[in-house]
């Protein structure tokens, strides 16, 4: 059995939760203050219009900092390019109306792999593709660990398929020994679990990874069908011969234990060759009448 181990960088930074208002509070209060504002610069005098021009202002800014949060979706705020954390609630919130807001989607993604053709572990070449269901567990890691944490997930995944399809046979005979084909289940648990450390360290998590297309490269794929119809016969034969010497042997002991005929060695061998072409033949059998004795 091949393992398989990713090392990556331990992330830096972790999300945290960033200091929010009710957004419809801030909102009430923002729009008190510019009506004051205005209602001042236009009736008051010299010294309230002054007021009026701070408080227009003071109210801007507070609505500056209303930010919508959609369900599915988080908002990672920065002051002065330095991260304060991350807006998770939905709904209208209010933050530092200086801060940057950088939305991020936390909703579960599918990603499906292009057809990749690779050597499997024989150095048979093989076509092989794979979805990898993933969604965003840590903000502030995808958006801070890795220049574009979409693309890191396309570009690891299929890394982590050709290194998967790299490691293991596409099909063996040998006990123990896993294969693409008969052990889908455990390949695509191996391969979960690769993805999942490849791009653990940009903040996502790995839901599930299935292997979607697996074949032989068209070059080899008729031997390879040959291969395992050969496989198949040689099985399938062993099966017979297995049943059929039983049979035989169920024959000769009946015969024995109830007295019907008595046979000697050379008229058993006889039979049991006689029942051996029945039995084993893949074509009707003809019988023949013999109207003498076994020995002419």
């Amino acid at each position: 059995m091949t393992e398989t181990a990713v090392e990556m960088p331990v992330p830096r930074i972790e999300e945290r939760r960033a200091g929010s208002v009710p957004g419809f509070l801030m909102f009430a209060v923002g729009l008190v203050l510019l009506a004051g504002g205005v209602a001042l610069l236009v009736t008051g005098n010299a010294g309230l219009k002054a007021l009026g021009i701070v408080l227009a202002l003071a109210g801007l800014a507070l609505l500056r900092g209303l930010t919508p949060v959609a369900p599915g979706e988080a908002r990672v705020v920065q002051v002065l390019g330095r991260y304060a954390g991350t807006v998770r609630t939905d709904g209208l919130q209010w933050v530092n109306p200086i801060a940057a807001r950088r939305r991020v989607s936390t909703r579960i993604r599918n990603h499906e792999t292009g057809v990749a053709k690779v050597n499997d572990l024989d150095g048979n070449p093989i076509e092989i593709a794979a979805v990898v269901v993933w969604q965003v567990r840590d903000t502030a890691q995808a958006l801070f660990e890795v220049d574009d944490f979409v693309e890191f997930v396309a570009i690891q995944s299929e890394t982590a398929v050709r290194h998967i399809a790299n490691a293991y046979p596409y099909d063996t005979t040998e006990p123990g020994v896993l294969s693409l084909r008969d052990n889908a289940d455990e390949i695509t648990e191996k391969l979960r679990g690769e993805i999942g450390a490849r791009v653990a360290s940009a903040g996502v998590k790995v839901i599930e990874s299935r292997i979607t297309h697996l074949a032989y490269a068209p070059e080899i794929a008729q031997a390879m069908l040959r291969r395992q119809q050969a496989g198949a016969i040689v099985a399938a034969r062993e099966r017979i011969v297995e049943g059929a010497v039983g049979m035989v042997q169920t024959a000769l002991d009946r015969l024995a234990s109830q007295d019907v005929v008595d046979l000697d060695e050379e008229r058993k061998a006889a039979m049991v060759s006689n029942l051996m072409v029945v039995l084993v033949g893949d074509r009707d059998t003809q019988p023949v009448v013999n109207a003498g004795t076994l020995y002419s």
